[in-house]
């Protein structure tokens, strides 16, 4: 399972239907949004909930939740660094933030520091991931 930090709001469902006229005009505190193949829950919060407390909260069931964004947060990491995005990762080796770092998956041959580097011209790349994980997440959890 997954879950997706935004830095802004976000709208499931476009203008002028029902649920949108339920969450946006009625004020409704939560609204249910449900199809035969889809279920979605939009609920107001006055504070944001960490990842942790979301997972624990909505995906009970699961065997991993993988979530993105979230930079605050002291889960373990995996940055997907690619050049073509930006300069600089944001791994920093002289961070507090740089013991939560399993690995970083990258098109860069060298980055600086003591975290391992999966090469995305790798192609078992997908593969290594899932054995840092398998290995450094699953693991210390069993």
């Amino acid at each position: 399972m997954t879950i997706k930090h935004g830095s802004h709001t976000f709208n499931l469902d476009p203008e002028n239907t029902d649920t949108y006229r339920h969450y946006h005009e009625g004020m409704a505190e939560k609204v249910a949004m449900s199809s035969p193949d889809k279920f979605a829950i939009v609920e107001r919060w006055a504070d944001e909930l960490p990842p942790e407390e979301i997972a624990e909260r909505y995906m009970t069931g699961a065997d991993v939740v993988v979530c993105e964004g979230f930079k605050r947060s002291a889960l373990p990491r995996i940055e997907i660094f690619r050049s073509a995005v930006g300069p600089t990762p944001l791994y920093d080796p002289a961070s507090p933030a740089a013991k939560h770092y399993l690995a970083i998956v990258t098109d860069v041959a060298e980055l600086p520091g003591g975290v391992p580097l999966i090469h995305l011209s790798n192609p078992a790349w997908i593969d290594a991931v899932v054995d840092v994980v398998e290995r450094q997440v699953i693991g210390r959890a069993s």
